[in-house]
């Protein structure tokens, strides 16, 4: 069947390109960037396809015969409406490797439209949040009355710039939480508390990760935090942002976050993306106060990602799920994040 990466130059793009070819897949490689696309089909002897995502029709078209896309070209909250959109006329399957919260909550708004296409709509199916949400899942099973579920993780893996352009631009929204079953904005750093999340006991802070979204529809636990681990200095820092986080929000502010940026390297390095593992950590909690906890060391984030993204996508060619918003771990089961564990 005929799959495209969109955003196949961008650096998680390329990585998800040479999974996929290691498994002897042919996908369309696309994006907007004419010499850029050109050059790495080429490169690879594969398809290419030049469209901007602002080009509906031409979108459209691109679309027309492709079962399923994996979109990697960011920024989410940007790109992923228009994708999904010609994804639900042109029918085709749509995943995508975002962390944005709103990305989420707008993917599983248009479920109806999913289940009247037959495609199956999943963003998520990387490091955001195949691990995260897989811990949720296999979480929710020990426990099927907890009402409080905490999931956080510990990375020494260097950001792409992507997602470093992706976290400075929403440093001005704040933070989010699930509380009572919904959404809720809260401040930067808005709890801290001590997390082991697998090598040893770190001071941790909220963060608004995805799973505020995805793990509710997974588990339907109402109320969620997500932690990571940051120096007493951060956490300061960011809670003193707080007060100025309108400035964040402005244009030029952003576009000069943006440029200093740019000076950095496109991601982790060879070496990075093979021994700078992520700890992942979860905990469930009933109103009895009884607990449940669980810990995994999985691959580096954009490694589990390139691997994620092609494993999801074969799983749903291979057995054209009904159409619908799905979750990784609703999707392709709880133990997905399995494939990703270190073995030690």
């Amino acid at each position: 069947m005929k799959w495209m990466i969109y955003g196949a130059n961008g650096y998680t793009g390329e990585l998800v390109l040479q999974y996929a070819k290691t498994l002897g897949e042919q996908p369309v490689l696309a994006g907007r960037n004419r010499a850029a696309i050109e050059a790495l089909a080429e490169q690879h002897q594969l398809p290419a396809c030049v469209v901007d995502l602002a080009d509906t029709a031409g979108l459209q078209k691109a679309l027309a015969d492709v079962d399923l896309v994996v979109h990697c070209a960011g920024p989410f909250d940007v790109t992923a409406k228009p994708m999904i959109e010609a994804c639900l006329q042109t029918k085709t399957h749509y995943l995508d490797i975002t962390g944005e919260l709103n990305v989420f909550e707008y993917a599983h708004s248009r479920h109806d439209d999913a289940v009247r296409a037959g495609i199956v709509l999943c963003p998520g199916v990387g490091f955001d949040v195949i691990p995260t949400d897989c811990v949720a899942a296999q979480l929710k099973e020990k426990m099927h009355d907890a009402t409080h579920l905490t999931l956080g993780f510990d990375s020494a893996s260097r950001m792409s710039r992507g997602t470093a352009k992706t976290s400075a631009r929403k440093l001005g929204d704040g933070g989010a939480v699930r509380k009572d079953g919904k959404i809720t904005s809260v401040p930067l750093a808005y709890r801290t508390r001590k997390i082991d999340f697998g090598g040893g006991e770190k001071l941790a802070m909220t963060i608004p990760w995805g799973d505020v979204s995805t793990a509710y529809h997974t588990t339907a636990i109402p109320n969620i935090e997500v932690y990571i681990p940051a120096s007493p200095r951060l956490v300061k820092r960011l809670q003193r942002m707080n007060w100025f986080r309108w400035l964040l929000r402005m244009k030029p502010v952003q576009r000069w976050l943006e440029k200093k940026i740019e000076q950095q390297p496109a991601g982790p390095d060879q070496k990075q993306l093979e021994n700078a593992t992520t700890h992942v950590w979860g905990e469930a909690r009933n109103q009895a106060g009884q607990v449940e906890t669980l810990r995994l060391e999985v691959l580096n984030g954009y490694k589990l990602t390139s691997r994620g993204a092609v494993d999801v996508a074969m799983h749903v060619l291979g057995n054209q799920p009904a159409g619908g918003f799905y979750t990784p771990s609703k999707l392709c089961g709880a133990q997905l994040v399995n494939r990703y564990v270190v073995d030690r």
